[in-house]
């Protein structure tokens, strides 16, 4: 898939009407409906009803289930995400008309005009980081616009116009529109090779950083100060003249995490913020969460906050939607779902998770690798990381945009094999459905299970808390 290339922006409010199709996705909606919240007349279509575009449709947005050109009426903007293609209906009759079509990045970047951009990227953390910014933004009293990829778990909203200075984005890095957005402040959390299928080379994907990061608009860069690569990019931005922030807790740091607790009810640590310092004490797990906290509170620093205020507002993250979510307990059964599809996050979200678990019960993971080129590029590491659970249910690859056609003998078998090779034991299961059946039969009281993937795995959690309670004595 080409990257997208960015263009120019127009303000939001000028574009009307809008059409976005595939209006349906977790980040097309909040962009609709932060259209709509301005007053701009929306429209939108999507393959199949969902929620979220029947919420859409209660707000005053006309969404169609079903493509078809008629349904453009009169639209002077079309929006559509990476998924659309040649062929799609509506989007060849916006091109038949000589429409503005932008890739969904340039409408939210249309909508921080005029704003304090923050575009929050990185291979890993983006969502966690964006919702915590979010949250401590709302909690601090500033009233920020927002655009998440998930729904922040205490609202369900993934998205907000605001009133006040900041807007705030999660920036995907994975397609190159993460250059699009006109950001003040970026945040980098951290950098590890994915998405070759788009960039080609490790050293095009770090450089696409080195990119963002240089544009005349960005004021300031946070990055990582522990992750190598981070580093690298941070070290050639100060080199260049930007100002650079690291956080983490490397001695380095700019603002150093120290005093770190791990425990199944404690996620804290001290952030020193020069001679200050102050606590962070997360209602979310994971050491990582802390780094991501504390990136968010460099954010804030960024924006002039007070550091308490900003602290005490993290305190408040309960994280988002698919983001070590609790899905429920049943027969002392405790379930979780995560997003994690890269090797790195399958690792930390096991190590989170691991603290949580019960005395004498066992961490259950449940794993369904997301794209064929990813388990074939990282078939040995997601070995390694899958063999931190006690047990393991490994789902077929869920193949999202690319055919097992093109990648023979690239299988689940495969990797259970690599997971076996280490003296770990693994069930293969074909589909979600099917894990939840062989999960009811492995688990007992105790267990706590991990759902993770980026595919549809979601749905054998509550497929498994459902099969429990029927089946269990």
């Amino acid at each position: 898939m080409p990257l997208v290339e960015p263009v120019a922006l127009e303000p939001a409010g000028q574009v009307g009407p809008v059409h976005f199709i595939a209006i349906g996705g977790a980040g097309m909606s909040g962009i609709a409906q932060a259209y709509a919240d301005l007053g701009v007349e929306v429209s939108g279509s999507d393959r199949d009803d969902s929620a979220a575009l029947r919420k859409l449709a209660a707000s005053g947005v006309r969404a169609h289930v079903g493509h078809d050109a008629a349904q453009l009426g009169d639209a002077r903007t079309v929006v559509v995400s990476s998924a659309i293609k040649p062929g799609n209906a509506e989007l060849d009759e916006a091109h038949r008309r000589g429409l503005r079509v932008w890739h969904r990045s340039a409408a939210l970047g249309a909508l921080m005009l005029g704003r304090r951009g923050v575009a929050i990227t990185g291979t890993h953390g983006k969502t966690t980081t964006t919702g915590m910014v979010a949250t401590m933004l709302l909690g601090a009293g500033t009233d920020p616009g927002y655009v998440i990829g998930s729904p922040l778990a205490a609202s369900g909203e993934s998205a907000a116009l605001g009133s006040g200075p900041a807007f705030v984005v999660e920036a995907d890095e994975s397609d190159g529109s993460f250059l699009q957005y006109p950001a003040e402040i970026v945040v980098i959390t951290n950098i590890e090779a994915d998405h070759l299928d788009n960039w080609g080379t490790p050293e095009r994907y770090l450089e696409g950083f080195v990119t963002l990061g240089s544009a005349e608009r960005v004021r300031t860069v946070i990055a990582s100060a522990d992750e190598p690569a981070s580093r690298e990019v941070a070290s050639r931005l100060r080199a260049a003249g930007k100002r650079v922030v690291t956080v983490g807790e490397a001695d380095d740091a700019d603002l150093r995490l120290d005093g770190i607790e791990l425990t199944p009810r404690v996620t804290a640590a001290t952030l020193r913020d020069g001679e200050a310092t102050v606590r962070l004490d997360l209602a979310v797990p994971g050491r990582f969460n802390l780094h991501n906290a504390a990136a968010a509170y460099a954010v804030g620093r960024e924006l002039g906050l007070d550091g308490a205020v900003l602290a005490a507002a993290l305190g408040g993250f309960a994280g988002t939607y698919r983001r070590f979510e609790f899905k429920g307990e049943a027969r002392g059964v405790r379930v979780y779902d995560d997003y994690a599809h890269h090797p790195t996050e399958v690792s930390a979200i096991l190590r989170a998770a691991r603290p949580r678990v019960a005395e004498g019960g066992r961490l259950v993971a449940c794993f369904q690798p997301h794209l064929f080129s990813r388990t074939r590029d990282f078939l040995d590491a997601f070995a390694d990381a899958l063999t931190l659970a006690d047990e393991v249910v490994l789902c077929a690859i869920y193949p999202a945009r690319e055919t097992a056609e093109d990648f023979p003998g690239v299988t689940a078998d495969v990797l259970a094999a690599r997971v076996r090779a280490r003296g770990h034991a693994v069930t293969l299961a074909g589909s979600p459905a099917d894990a939840a059946v062989t999960l009811a039969g492995l688990t007992a009281p105790g267990d706590l299970v991990l759902t993770i993937g980026a595919g549809d795995v979601t749905t054998a959690g509550p497929a498994l808390l459902g099969t429990l309670e029927g089946v269990m004595p």
